[in-house]
């Protein structure tokens, strides 16, 4: 028997836009729900069979995901917490009435309805995973899809062969976890972070507070990826921080806060000394019970309370729309928990102007990262500013020894050059070998142009960082000059890179012979064509458009023209095409053919995925 509706969590939705013709059900879908159907439509039609939609809390990702699932005739869905999948099912009741849902966790089992709303940790158990056919659903849905990289997100997800993967998230962020971004071939169909919805109105503005901490956490033990709790506790668990906080709370407050700690034990320490001082205020986190979860909710949102300090319940999931002031007193130890704890105070309500965000900022670490979250201006220079530029509903107002402190981190952190070495190494310890270039690009932490820029190539890295054996420094010294060739050879369309893939189909000792464009073009047409998303960038225009259909002449002559003779020019005569051949002018040693060969590929393999990423942004590499 499945759980009554009366035990289900509430998820409110606020919906503020107008409707449109289209519905679904009672509900319509609305702001950037329309936009990301609409963009998920091209993808589908592209051919792509995996993509991610980034948008910010607040703005109706479950509803969406709904929408989009109407298309599909068995649906799987899957969350990591449980009340997440109650809500998810409730959404898609009220979007399609007439399909039959189910649950699948601890507790309950159905695998035979139209949509089925799993619990990770119970279906990637091998023997439930297993009642399942590989191709038994048509569309799956993973929430919170930044969780995806974890082993038994990747046991599920290796094992179902869906007709499409949507992933949902608020927070990618890649400095946190980008291998969310390879599992869906870096494909983000749509993007609306929490600032652009600001400027949209979709989310409420914020006026956000430093205040100054003075806690010196360089003394407090890093356990690689959170201080050390007691040694924390032993600072935080005093009456004059508990003193300074409750001021800069009187001082700025609004009328509902949500306060997020690093333990239970300052949940709890804050609690009772904001109680003893004549405010209302509980502790809630993971280990009580739902009942009385839900009960400070409701007395939250009715204003019988006037904070609940929690330390891991609401980040996700859980949204109380009539917040309106977030006090954080934890350093932040992942951007990724931080955006999503923002987006907690961003919802709409009635009566809601603006949500109050009071910060305490000491000297911890990602305290100077954490402001770029807040910048409209994202570059380069970002992460040299101190002061980042918000929205223009908004405000962002620190304490004078916040921003000296800010200046001080700025100018310690790390070079670029050290950073991509530090993220490199990171990875390369994740995959307990050296990284291929395409495997840097998806799943390392720094955006992979940036080595090409300090270093030419990412092989010219690898010898700077001192990664290459005694044979590959060799090899390295000797093509130098056409790695950096393959590696930054102008490439308005992927005519180059293709024509080179092809080449180095033929093999080891084959690929850097001369060879025609009747010989390419089988390949070269078929790689161009054998998906919609390819053929729609780089073989759709008037004169390709009518290439569609093989014509071998007419595609020789194509490779002819563009890439044959066009990378020909300006590369110091690496390169050249003569009489009806286009040759490598150079002679490769046979001990060096297979290194040489590898890097070959890798270069292409990863310009060829960097060009086609269809990223919401539209960037390129």
């Amino acid at each position: 028997m499945l759980p009554t509706q009366k035990d289900l969590p509430v998820q409110p939705e606020i919906i503020h836009d107008p409707p449109i013709s289209e519905t679904y059900g009672d509900i319509k879908p609305r702001f950037a729900q329309i936009e990301a159907l609409e963009e998920l439509d091209k993808t589908r039609e592209e051919e792509y069979q995996k993509a991610l939609v980034v948008m910010a809390t607040g703005l109706g990702k479950t509803y969406l995901a709904g929408f989009f699932a109407k298309d599909f005739k068995k649906v799987l869905f899957i969350a990591h917490r449980e009340e997440i999948l109650y809500q998810a099912r409730k959404s898609f009741e009220n979007i399609m009435p007439n399909k039959n849902y189910g649950i699948y966790n601890g507790k309950y089992k159905d695998s035979e309805s139209d949509a089925i709303f799993a619990s990770i940790y119970t279906l990637s158990m091998k023997a439930h995973i297993e009642r399942f056919s590989p191709d038994e659903f048509d569309l799956i849905i993973v929430d919170e899809f930044h969780h995806a990289a974890a082993e038994s997100y990747q046991r599920v997800l290796d094992y179902f062969k869906p007709e499409f993967l949507l992933g949902i998230t608020a927070t990618p962020d890649r400095n946190d976890n980008k291998d969310v971004y390879a599992i869906c071939d870096g494909n983000v169909a749509y993007r609306l972070d929490f600032l652009d919805a600001i400027n949209r109105e979709w989310l409420a503005p914020f006026k956000y507070y430093g205040v100054y901490d003075e806690t010196d956490y360089s003394q407090i033990t890093w356990l690689g990826t959170r201080y050390d709790e007691e040694e924390l506790l032993h600072l935080q668990l005093k009456e004059e921080m508990a003193s300074k906080i409750l001021g800069a709370w009187e001082d700025k407050k609004q009328s509902r806060t949500i306060g997020f700690c690093s333990s239970i034990r300052q949940a709890n320490f804050l609690s009772s000394y904001f109680n003893k001082q004549g405010c209302k205020t509980v502790s809630l986190h993971s280990q009580q019970k739902e009942v009385g979860r839900a009960d400070a909710i409701n007395k939250l949102e009715a204003g019988e309370l006037d904070v609940i300090f929690t330390v891991d319940l609401f980040n996700e999931g859980v949204d109380i729309p009539p917040v309106d002031t977030l006090l954080f007193v934890r350093p932040t130890e992942s951007l990724t928990v931080f955006t999503q704890q923002v987006g907690r105070g961003l919802r709409l309500a009635p009566g809601k102007e603006h949500c109050v965000i009071i910060d305490l900022i000491g000297n911890y670490r990602n305290a100077d990262v954490k402001l770029s979250l807040f910048d409209t201006a994202r570059s380069e220079e970002t992460s040299k500013k101190i002061e980042p530029r918000v929205p223009a509903s908004c405000e962002l107002n620190l304490d004078l020894q916040v921003v000296n402190l800010l200046k001080e981190m700025t100018r310690k952190r790390s070079p670029r050059k050290e950073k991509l070495l530090n993220d490199y190494l990171e990875l390369k310890n994740d995959l307990g070998r050296r990284p291929t270039y395409l495997e840097l690009h998806l799943k390392g932490h720094s955006d992979s142009t940036h080595y090409k820029q300090e270093f030419n190539s990412y092989v010219g890295f690898l010898s700077w960082a001192d990664e290459l054996t005694e044979q590959e420094k060799a090899v390295y010294k000797r093509y130098e000059n056409w790695l950096v060739e393959v590696e930054k050879t102008s490439m308005s369309k992927s005519y180059k890179m293709v024509l080179l893939l092809a080449m180095l189909n033929l093999g080891v000792t084959e690929w850097n012979k001369p060879i025609t464009s009747r010989e390419v073009a089988p390949f070269f047409h078929r790689y161009l064509t054998e998906t919609e998303y390819r053929k729609r960038i780089d073989f759709s225009d008037k004169s390709s458009k009518k290439l569609w259909e093989y014509n071998e002449k007419a595609v020789s002559k194509l490779i002819e023209t563009m890439p044959m003779t066009l990378w020909n020019r300006g590369n110091d005569g690496l390169t050249s095409f003569l009489n009806g051949m286009f040759r490598i002018n150079f002679d490769i040693l046979e001990e060096d053919q297979e290194t040489l060969y590898k890097w070959t590929r890798e270069i292409a393999e990863y310009r060829l995925h960097a060009h086609f990423e269809r990223r919401a942004n539209n960037s390129t590499h």
